[in-house]
């Protein structure tokens, strides 16, 4: 059954659905305004057991009544979770056939919401050091292009940034927020398109991992000093000195996790 979290967490993340809602089970219908985003708590409830590994690859899902039955929900919200899903790659669904998991090669990893339902449990520790590598070959790079090519607003944005870092903290959603702003304006400063596509995933992953750390005890050090030096490079307009000091960060960033992830 979807309860109030898992709800809440729908509406937060997935925008509303177009058209009418379909009549839920006598019981089960949720509170009113909340009908249209449904599918959205249906979507992460099912793809966070997907990246849990709760069903393999290959494998198939109850069929849609059982399923809809069992979670205490419509046929059609249920529909519109797979669809969901099937746009992040993480299913396929046919006629007959049913809703079959998609091999892992398939999912779409970088989508900011499925890197949200990796974080909802215990994240792959395999999987969490793959988004490490990641930013330790485009963030340092990017860094070194920012120093190089930034302009009065982009150092604005990154100043601003680390203001609001410090001010709140990474221990609160506006430190975190302040986090991925200056994780993005790193990036917008590249000029670089493919870069800047990359922006909401790298913030995504910034984001969970940061609330991963903390999920059990505080923070295990200040990373804004980190931060602080990356700016201060990118505004010398020290291309190695900035990726070096973004390098560090990411590196000290995959520590911190590491140790969080071992208890």
């Amino acid at each position: 059954m979807i309860d109030a979290d898992d709800q809440q967490a729908g509406d937060a993340s997935v925008s509303p659905a177009t058209g009418e809602d379909d009549a839920l089970p006598a019981g089960k219908r949720p509170a009113r305004g909340t009908g249209r985003r449904l599918h959205g708590a249906i979507a992460r409830k099912l793809g966070t057991a997907i990246l849990a590994g709760e069903f393999a690859p290959g494998s198939l899902l109850s069929s849609e009544v059982e399923f809809s039955e069992a979670l205490g929900v419509s046929r059609g919200a249920y529909r519109e979770a797979v669809q969901v899903l099937t746009a992040k790659g993480l299913v396929e669904s046919r006629p007959k056939a049913g809703t079959r998991i998609l091999p892992r090669e398939r999912w779409n990893l970088l989508d900011p919401e499925v890197l949200a339902w990796a974080f909802a449990g215990e994240p792959d520790v395999h999987f969490v050091h793959n988004l490490f590598e990641l930013r330790a070959v485009v963030e340092p790079a990017a860094a070194a292009f920012a120093a190089e090519r930034r302009n009065r607003d982009d150092l604005k944005l990154m100043k601003d940034a680390l203001a609001n870092m410090r001010r709140h903290s990474l221990a609160t959603d506006a430190g975190r927020a302040a986090d991925r702003d200056f994780h993005d304006a790193i990036l917008r400063a590249t000029g670089n398109d493919a870069m800047m596509a990359l922006s909401a995933s790298i913030g995504a992953a910034v984001n969970w991992t940061t609330q991963y750390k903390q999920r059990a005890r505080g923070l295990p050090r200040n990373a804004i000093p980190d931060h602080a030096k990356v700016y201060e490079a990118i505004l010398a307009g020290d291309a190695a000195a900035a990726s070096a000091a973004m390098r560090i960060l990411v590196d000290l960033a995959l520590e911190d996790t590491s140790n969080a992830m071992q208890g």
